[in-house]
């Protein structure tokens, strides 16, 4: 991989690292019960400040596929993760969300048209078992529920993954207007729900709008700008890969948190999700056209023969 490619999935790398913080700043930093609005919250502010930077709003067909986009990665996304997280325990989450190398690889066939190769799959399988045995604890309960919500979840941004990649961003939009376009259209669709489910927001004290300040800067306007940025540069199969960096800060910054050390096992995981992380940073191929049937030749007129 070269240089400017490595810099590139460095920096995407940054925002499934914020997004490994989540769970420690919500447990932390913000009011308990109230993941609608800590998902409205999120969204709306951070997608009101790329507006007002880019200063741009979509043009005919982007109205439709921005609003695609803001359920898949941000409206639909973000509920189905907190229902995900209030019923499971993290390790089980975790284990579910490292699935998504190997839906954004399947969906990206029919989508995409390229063709995944052998390590690709394969590392999407070994990411999903180094993620395992880095978080997942013996005798974890498990929640019909709470896995339903989590797959749906999950293949939901890698759908949202492999669109962002098949229809790119408009002429003239940058990073900034696509993300923003996004974050408002799940605005839209996450602040009536939150107030219809869960009514009027909680009076906010400093602690807890330093939490809001944080996530909506770092882990939601930086972070979704440089993931998209990732899935521009390297390809959603790629960029995808990058996600497995969440459990690995989530699992490490916990630990320093606690004063506490990874287990034997839990440090073969992280070497084996890391590994996966890289051999999954190939660039996916396309199909190779099939092979058209020669020409026939054709007949070369014979030269004029002068009389004799």
């Amino acid at each position: 991989m070269d240089r400017k490619r490595v810099a590139v999935a460095v920096t995407a790398a940054l925002a499934p690292a914020a997004w490994g913080t989540t769970y420690l700043v919500t447990t932390q930093f913000l009011p308990e019960g109230r993941p609608l609005l800590l998902a409205a919250l999120r969204a709306l502010p951070a997608g009101l400040l790329l507006l007002l930077l880019g200063r741009r709003l979509p043009k005919g067909r982007w109205w439709g596929r921005a609003a695609v986009l803001g359920m898949l990665n941000i409206g639909l996304f973000f509920p189905l993760v907190f229902v995900g997280a209030y019923r499971l325990p993290g390790g089980v989450a975790a284990t579910i969300g490292a699935i998504q190398p190997l839906l954004v690889t399947g969906f990206s066939i029919g989508v995409l048209g390229v063709r995944p190769g052998r390590r690709a799959v394969l590392a999407g399988l070994a990411g999903v078992g180094g993620v395992a045995l880095l978080v997942l604890k013996s005798g974890a309960r498990l929640d019909g529920v709470g896995i339903a919500a989590m797959v749906t979840a999950i293949a939901l941004m890698a759908m949202g993954t492999v669109l962002t990649r098949r229809w790119g961003r408009p002429d003239g939009a940058t990073l900034l207007d696509l993300t923003a376009w996004q974050l408002l259209a799940g605005s839209l669709f996450l602040v009536p729900l939150a107030a219809a489910v869960e009514g009027a927001p909680p009076a906010l004290s400093a602690t807890n709008l330093a939490g809001f300040a944080y996530l909506g800067l770092f882990g939601t306007a930086l972070g979704y700008v440089l993931w998209f940025r990732g899935i521009d540069r390297l390809g959603a199969g790629p960029a995808s890969f990058l996600g497995l960096v969440n459990p690995v800060v989530a699992t490490v910054g916990g630990l320093v948190a606690l004063d506490q050390t990874l287990t034997p096992w839990q440090v073969l995981g992280l070497l084996i999700a890391l590994g996966a992380l890289v051999a999954g940073q190939s660039p996916t191929r396309r199909p190779s056209p099939a092979p058209q049937a020669p020409l026939a030749p054709t007949p070369t007129p014979e030269p004029a023969h002068a009389g004799r």
